[in-house]
């Protein structure tokens, strides 16, 4: 799981669809970027500035890097067997191919020749080995650890050739191997220094402010179109605007300030996307306990937060009400909103129906960082109105990693969720929320050994209908996607698929 600062969730667990795949024999490109306002004349020995929320707690994405090293090093500093591009596809990267084994059973891999590390080493098919078994190892803090659980053996038969074994079916494989980073085998102190093959290297990290990269003169693929990229890291939505305003920085990765738009709307240096997002805030209930162990509590809860009156608090007119885990992106996605819809009555008939007319108490462990702390005030008034007392006990993200998602110590929490096509944990009874339905488990689990993306997708939807019925969470909305750029900028990402962040496309005149 990536949660949108936590610092030690790492990369995407969602099992997910495998893609048709698609041969791609630059490293860079992919559509779902920015049009071509500067592409016509540029700057191939420009340096761009990138605003960003979100900075790395350390570089290792398996090692409690959260989503700011994400967005900076995906794609851009390390790269997969395969990648997914900004809107959503797979395409062949560090593999030029594949082959499947008529059982479902057995991927071989056939590597990329050529391809260096920053460090000069060549890359061989035991950096890949080493690479999958540092996602899938017992010191791994990466929630896609478990997305490989079916991994039997890694054989490295030649120097360009990478055997994986598993021992059930697994249509999502492949897609998941794209968040995979492939790291040099012998690199060490890799929260602190990288060595990948992407179109950059490592610069300098000042921790507090500033991430840069600069162009890696041995790429395998197309040189990127910049000299380098520096993200520049705000802690206030508003400082992190005006740098933008002022030319401090280029391009603004996910606009925190809806309030602040109209200032960019209505100027002609500046251009305003809204892409496509996959985080969703949830209020996280633990399943296991009470009150929450009872659906129709769950249920009542859901119905007693306007989450319509939630997401314009927050965001104005952007956002989107979705009623479950699935986004609109996603080939499973039906609009569940109207299953639990808000309704004070209903609330409190179910409250009553569940022995708790009188309402009930809970803690809500929430993270303390926007919009955190102004969802659970708003979700205390909301759900006091049937009764329903909450203390809010704002927390850390490493106090949250601990408590929360490794500990299940919590009753109810707010959390991001960033990843698509993460519906699949809710088939996992041991996952933080502690959602336990067994035909859910039995559904998910037949979904990812099915054998045609049809048979997968209507399976999901069960699982989509289900989980709603059961109000296994309260999914608040989706964010919006809101990419602010000046307009001397071109090719850079319109979605936040994942939280990545590919800047190697980025032309500034």
């Amino acid at each position: 799981m990536n949660t949108k600062t936590a610092p030690v969730l790492g990369a995407a667990l969602a099992v997910a669809l495998s893609l048709a795949l698609t041969a791609c024999g630059a490293g860079s490109g992919g559509s779902g970027t920015s049009g071509s306002a500067a592409a016509g004349s540029y700057n191939k020995n420009a340096t761009v500035s990138i605003g960003s929320s979100y900075e790395p707690q350390n570089l290792d994405n398996t090692a409690g890097g959260g989503q700011g090293v994400t967005e900076a090093l995906n794609g851009n500093v390390y790269e997969g067997l395969f990648k997914l591009t900004d809107d959503g596809k797979i395409q062949n990267q560090l593999a030029t191919g594949y082959t499947v084994s008529p059982d479902g059973l057995t991927y071989t891999f056939t590597l990329r020749p050529g391809v260096k590390f920053h460090s000069g080493r060549t890359l061989t098919a035991a950096d890949v080995k080493y690479s999958i078994e540092k996602v899938t190892g017992p010191a791994s803090q990466a929630a896609r650890k478990s997305s490989f659980d079916m991994i039997k053996s890694i054989d490295t038969p030649s120097t360009d050739t990478v055997k994986v074994t598993l021992s059930s079916k697994s249509i999502s494989f492949v897609y998941n191997l794209s968040y995979v980073w492939i790291i040099d085998a012998q690199a060490k102190n890799l929260k602190t220094s990288e060595d990948g093959t992407g179109p950059y290297k490592l610069g300098k990290w000042t921790h507090g402010s500033a991430l840069s990269l600069v162009r890696f003169p041995g790429y395998w693929g197309t040189p990127a179109t910049n000299a380098g990229v520096v993200f520049k890291y705000f802690k206030d939505a508003t400082a992190l605007n005006n740098a933008l305003l002022t030319n401090a920085v280029d391009v603004v990765t996910s606009e925190q300030s809806p309030d602040a738009l109209d200032q960019f709307k209505n100027n002609a240096n500046y251009k305003v996307n809204n892409g496509h997002s996959t985080t969703k805030l949830l209020l996280a209930f633990n399943d296991r306990v009470k009150p929450f162990n009872n659906t129709l509590v769950r249920k009542a809860v859901t119905s007693a937060i306007d989450n319509k009156k939630l997401l314009q608090s927050v965001w104005g007119d952007y956002g989107t009400l979705i009623g479950s885990m699935t986004p609109p992106t996603d080939p499973w996605y039906e609009n569940l909103t109207q299953v639990n819809p808000y309704n004070v009555t209903l609330a409190k008939q179910e409250l009553a129906q569940a022995g708790y007319a009188g309402g009930f108490s809970f803690t809500l462990d929430t993270p303390n960082y926007d919009p955190h702390p102004t969802a659970a005030a708003f979700i205390k008034s909301e759900l006091a109105k049937v009764g329903i007392k909450v203390k809010i006990n704002i927390i850390t993200p490493d106090q949250w990693y601990t408590k929360v998602y490794q500990n299940h110590d919590f009753t109810a929490t707010l959390q991001e969720h960033v990843n698509d096509r993460d519906i699949v944990w809710y088939g996992n009874p041991d996952f933080y929320w502690g959602y336990n339905n067994k035909q859910v488990t039995t559904w998910v689990n037949q979904a990812e050994q099915s054998d045609t993306t049809a048979e997968q997708t209507a399976l999901l939807k069960k699982v989509n209908t289900q989980i709603a019925d059961d109000a296994a969470s309260d999914w608040l909305y989706l964010y919006p996607q809101i990419v602010v750029a000046n307009s001397k900028l071109s090719g850079y990402p319109l979605n936040g698929l994942n939280s990545q962040f590919y800047a190697y496309d980025i032309k500034k005149s």
